[in-house]
């Protein structure tokens, strides 16, 4: 078992260093100068075509990469911070150590005192919608998956289909106009700033809301479809034969093994709820990790797409590696390979 967890961490770390390079290859290759994408549209000329030289941008994309990559780990100076360059950007972690994801042009401040706090308020807003999400995801998903067929699993099927056709930007609009222009019980955004009126708390329900409703309905579905499969076993329909109490047969023998499939399922929403709540955070002005993401594309802050994109990454590769252990936690029968 150990040494299949070392091999799966060898393989994450792997396949990280092959996704920074695409990463790092696709927004090279990306139309524009790259010195011109990291300085900003509006930095001079000459700043432009020294930086140019100093990031031997000439020189093959392999040598670039390790390039990039000795910054990244601290290994090498930050060539923005060359006194030479005249740009008179100074981080106050020095221009080397581990993390160092450079200069963002659209905030004119290290990356790291921008991402990081976005990051943090997206994951108190995927926290609070996970923390729901799940228990009343298995609660349906289980409810329904026990009697397929029954009035209790189509109203449950039901709710799961159209909560899920409801785009995130609609069910907001529905929740705003009820709650912020009809009751006037809530914020219509989120800026987590206390002094707009609204405790921080209320703000925060809303967007909790709509990711709850848009991704709870998926989740009941895998839940239920497994539940319902297992429930159909010869095993199940022999201990029920045996006089077993329903509920034993339901949460000692159905249960376990209906939650194998869905596991990954699960798991999969926190990569969603990181970066893919784009349009959540738009609607409703939320400081968070998706929003910065868009903000950094559209003004073409290369560096802060890039650091954004690896954290992602990042979280996607080490939810699938926890899915894999999950597995054979659940199941003996599943090794790890």
């Amino acid at each position: 078992m150990i040494q299949a967890v070392v091999r799966k961490f060898v393989s994450l770390v792997l396949t990280l260093l092959a996704a920074s390079f695409l990463v790092f290859a696709v927004t090279e290759f990306s139309p524009g100068n790259v010195a011109r994408k990291t300085l900003g549209p509006y930095a001079p000329q000459e700043s432009v075509d020294l930086l140019y030289s100093k990031l031997g941008l000439n020189d093959p994309l392999p040598i670039r990469y390790a390039r990039w990559l000795g910054v990244l780990v601290g290994a090498k100076a930050d060539p923005l911070q060359d006194p030479a360059l005249g740009l008179d950007f100074k981080d106050p972690r020095g221009d080397r150590y581990f993390l160092n994801f450079g200069y963002s042009s659209l905030y004119k401040v290290p990356v790291n005192d921008v991402i990081w706090k976005r990051l943090g308020n997206t994951a108190l807003l995927a926290g609070l919608a996970f923390g729901l999400i799940v228990p009343l995801a298995l609660v349906l998903g289980i409810l329904a998956g026990m009697r397929e067929g029954s009035v209790l699993d189509r109203t449950i099927s039901v709710f799961g289909i159209v909560t899920t056709s409801v785009p995130e930007f609609a069910s907001g609009v529905f929740l705003v106009a009820i709650f912020v222009v009809w009751l006037g019980w809530l914020p219509g955004t989120s800026p987590l700033d206390a002094g707009a009126g609204w405790p921080i708390w209320s703000q925060l329900i809303l967007p909790v809301a709509v990711l709850v409703l848009y991704d709870t309905g998926y989740v009941v579905r895998m839940v239920r479809g497994s539940m319902a499969e297992v429930m159909s076993k010869a095993y199940i329909r022999t201990a029920i034969l045996k006089g077993l109490p329903f509920r034993d047969v339901v949460v000692r023998h159905g249960v376990r093994n209906a939650m194998i499939a869905p596991f990954t399922v699960i798991l999969l929403q926190i990569n969603f709820l990181i970066s893919g709540v784009v349009v959540t955070e738009m609607v409703f002005s939320y400081p968070g990790f998706g929003r910065m993401i868009l903000e950094a594309s559209l003004f073409g802050d290369i560096q802060l797409v890039e650091a954004a994109t690896l954290i992602a990454l990042v979280v996607a590769v080490a939810t699938q590696f926890v899915s894999d252990i999950g597995y054979a936690l659940l199941n003996p029968q599943i090794r790890l390979s």
